[in-house]
């Protein structure tokens, strides 16, 4: 219960008790400073200042829409004012020690205070998202925003009204919109829930959970509306999201039986064979030089849409190869493992104890969550709905494990209500 918070005078201040965390991220990303050069940092910072210039992509026929402006618009400040790149790593570790106040505050209103202490201590020890403090890419920022919206949606569906909860009503469909600018995924994942909230709004009229999820949904929408309207301009193409998905498609749908769907950065240089077994740069070569022999005929949004053609023959040439890689996704997502032409390593392990008593814990609720389900609060199902579709959709494209992180704080919410509230222990000894 909220009030036995107060019984417990550590968790009082909970700014003061996770701040061992705000030193160990900043230390972090002090001790491991980045040059701006790994993975998609150059790509990031390179979008930042073309907004400081005045526009994001260049114009057709060179359209570059591989990532959203959502990043880029907050990393604008940082290079308008030329300040040095540790500073957004610096920022990286500040918004991890918020999104613990964050768990810890939601999962204390719905449970209690040692719940709440347990589970904001599990998502700050979560080492699995350590690697991403000291690199400018969207996985801290994309997961603090999925943060705030747990947050956000417990108090839109606290009071039963629109009055009292107008101002996290807002803020839900803000930060959801936004998450969609950061990554496209989300964008997919918004549409899907906007019509799912619609049909359940319009055959239970009278139910003011569902008008609140649809005018979340249609704020998150019209968050999105600008930049929409801007690939409309550039591409005429409505709810453009994005221009990398053929690419990510067409690695998934692979249909050599030594791929599993991995992603791979083609042509594989010198630099980038080194992650893979001797040999591998020409396998790479020799099993897709003949589909990039067509792809590199074409220029910008013509790339993605020859990326995609030849996926989507893929999966009707090789459905059952496709769903095999579907099953890899699975593993990628969970436990970094399987991927192509890369040999198993020692690091593998570190992924496996925390994201394995996540998946322990989340199939142990499955069935309290079913069988109580009248019982379940609304914010909770909304989540959960949120998590399936954005799982869904990474299952069915290349994904990693760092797209598994970011929905952990709505696991966390959950599993904690669900033990807490629907679920007995009994330990007898004999």
């Amino acid at each position: 219960m909220p009030s036995e918070i107060s019984k417990y005078k550590i968790t009082k201040n909970p700014f003061l008790l996770f701040s061992p965390f705000l030193i160990l991220y900043i230390i972090i990303a002090i001790a491991f400073p980045t040059n701006g050069t790994a993975g998609d940092e150059n790509k990031y910072i390179a979008l930042a200042e073309n907004l400081t210039h005045g526009f994001f992509s260049p114009p057709s026929p060179d359209i570059n829409l591989g990532n959203g402006p959502g990043y880029p618009i907050l990393l604008m400040p940082f290079m308008a004012f030329h300040l040095p790149l540790i500073s957004i790593t610096i920022l990286n570790a500040i918004l991890c020690y918020f999104s613990i106040i964050l768990i810890f505050k939601v999962v204390s209103q719905t449970t209690n205070s040692r719940f709440a202490v347990f589970f904001s201590l599990f998502w700050a020890c979560y080492i699995n998202f350590y690697k991403w403090i000291p690199l400018i890419i969207t996985e801290v920022i994309i997961t603090f925003f999925v943060t705030m919206l747990v947050f956000t949606m417990e108090k839109a569906f606290k009071i039963q009204d629109f009055k009292g909860t107008k101002k996290y009503i807002f803020l839900s469909g803000f930060i959801i919109g936004y998450a969609a600018l950061i990554k496209p995924v989300f964008g997919y994942v918004l549409l899907c829930m906007m019509a799912g909230s619609i049909f359940l709004w319009l055959i239970n009229r009278k139910s003011l959970n569902y008008q609140k999820g649809v005018v979340i949904l249609l704020i998150a929408f019209a968050t999105t509306l600008p930049y929409l309207a801007y690939t409309y301009k550039l591409t005429g193409r409505l709810l453009y999201w994005g221009s990398s998905g053929g690419n990510n498609l067409y690695w998934m749908t692979s249909p050599d039986e030594e791929e599993y769907g991995s992603w791979i950065s083609y042509p594989v240089d010198s630099a980038g064979s080194k992650e893979y077994f001797p040999g591998s740069a020409e396998s790479i070569t020799a099993r897709h030089q003949k589909d990039f022999d067509i792809i590199n005929k074409y220029t910008g949004l013509e790339v993605d849409d020859a990326y995609r053609n030849i996926a989507i023959n893929n999966i009707k040439s090789h459905p059952v190869k496709f769903i095999k890689n579907c099953i890899s996704n699975i593993g990628r997502i969970l436990f970094n493992y399987p991927y192509s032409y890369t040999a198993q390593k020692p690091t593998t392990l570190v992924w496996l104890p925390f994201n394995g008593v996540l998946l322990v814990l989340s199939l142990f609720c499955l069935l309290p969550t079913i069988k109580n389900w009248k019982r379940i609060t609304y914010p909770i199902k909304f989540l959960l709905f949120f998590s399936l579709v954005y799982l869904g959709g990474s299952v069915l494209a290349s994904a990693e494990i760092r797209m598994f992180s970011v929905i952990v704080p709505i696991l966390l919410f959950w599993i904690a209500f669900i033990i807490q509230k629907t679920v007995k222990f009994k330990l007898r000894f004999d």
